[in-house]
């Protein structure tokens, strides 16, 4: 082959890179491409398709039944608060050089997304401190409220010595009720209920505590700082301009509705513990993840600065594999041995996975997959299936 000829063909490759690096899905549409045309070895990526749908979650679709199953047994006076609705069985979505590689399952169904719903929030947190709304992660919520607020919410020493990261990080150890439900009866500490509600106290930032009332607080603080529903900020500010569907919904609770500026407005919750959170399709996932994969770029937009993704991928120090909510990080590889250490998963009971890996240019969502043991495997057999993989 002539040089010249040769170095034609690696500039047509090049461009042809560029292009897929550089697409973004208009609304309602996302090309799909061949998945050898992508990269793929065809038949290992189908392997590892059947190998989720083998993997599906076994529970029953009938989400209030399992939710009262799961934590009703074990969480004192444990009720709905929010709405539920059955689930779709286990479906995905693989992108790849910014084009879909494979779909399976119904991944146009709306359903429950559980805690994915935290990165969502958190999300419109570092809305609200690049716009100045916060101006320091390290001030205390406390101090951006009305009286009588800051009184109702961050009364007392503890919670006076709370911060915007704490929340974040859910290191907050807050303490207190809110909407009708005590810090402590959320994943219960102690060995019989009686010791429930006198639980150790841990300096705020100096322990790790997963806990729905805190980031339910964590909702409830910003949308005071916004002054309007997050789901409208969110809608305004990230889903409508990266081409979301109208489908998706962001619920609160029956009773978690507050006044502001005469309007009533519904605080919404950080997830389907008790019901509500977000209800969303698999194509708007792949969409939030895949702004994600342009560091906060959308078509040349900028819509998340990248400073506040590098906040929100930097390890806790009380946990080194937890970002912001619902960051999970891949530190040494540990949590997930068989993908990068560099990748990050957005995570939702169920499971519902939002899977960014910078190293290989690769969004995957999977809904309803059973277990950590199993995802792992699976995102191992999707990037084992790339013939182009480092």
């Amino acid at each position: 082959m002539k040089p010249t000829f040769r170095f034609f063909l690696a500039a047509l490759l090049l461009a042809a890179t560029a292009g897929a690096a550089d697409y973004f899905p208009p609304r309602g549409a996302w090309e799909h491409r061949a998945p050898a045309e992508l990269g793929f070895d065809a038949a290992k990526l189908q392997q590892a398709i059947a190998f989720s749908v083998a993997n599906e979650n076994p529970s029953s679709k009938d989400v209030a039944e399992e939710l009262t199953k799961t934590f009703g047994a074990r969480e004192p006076n444990f009720k709905l608060l929010g709405p539920t609705q059955p689930r779709a069985a286990l479906n995905g979505l693989v992108i790849h050089h910014g084009y879909v590689a494979a779909e399976w399952g119904d991944v146009a169904r709306t359903d429950m997304t559980h805690s994915v719903t935290k990165t969502f929030l958190t999300t419109v947190v570092g809305l609200a401190w690049q716009r100045g709304l916060i101006r320091d992660l390290a001030d205390h919520p406390a101090d951006y409220l009305p009286a009588k607020e800051r009184e109702q919410l961050f009364s007392g020493e503890h919670n006076a010595k709370i911060t915007w990261e704490h929340l974040l990080r859910q290191t907050s150890d807050w303490s207190g009720t809110l909407w009708g439900v005590p810090d402590w009866a959320d994943r219960p500490v102690g060995a019989t209920p009686a010791d429930y509600p006198n639980r150790p106290m841990h300096e705020p930032g100096a322990f790790f505590k997963y806990n729905d009332v805190r980031v339910n607080l964590l909702a409830l603080v910003t949308l005071q700082v916004w002054r309007r529903p997050l789901p409208q900020v969110l809608r305004d500010e990230i889903m409508d301009p990266i081409g979301a569907s109208n489908t998706w919904r962001w619920h609160g609770y029956e009773n978690s509705w507050v006044t502001i500026d005469g309007q009533s407005i519904q605080s919404v919750s950080g997830g389907g513990h008790m019901g509500g959170g977000m209800f969303i399709n698999a194509w708007d996932m792949a969409r939030f993840g895949y702004l994600f994969l342009h560091n906060g770029k959308w078509d040349g937009r900028e819509l998340v600065t990248e400073k506040w993704i590098a906040l929100a991928r930097t390890p806790g120090a009380a946990n080194a594999n937890y970002g912001f909510a619902n960051w999970y990080l891949n530190t040494g590889r540990k949590p997930m041995p068989a993908v990068p250490a560099s990748a990050v998963r957005f995570v939702g009971n169920g499971q519902n996975i939002v899977f960014i890996d910078w190293e290989h240019d690769l969004v995957v969502v999977v809904r309803w997959i059973k277990n950590d043991e199993a995802l792992n495997a699976f995102l191992g057999q999707v990037i084992g299936a790339l013939t182009d993989a480092h």
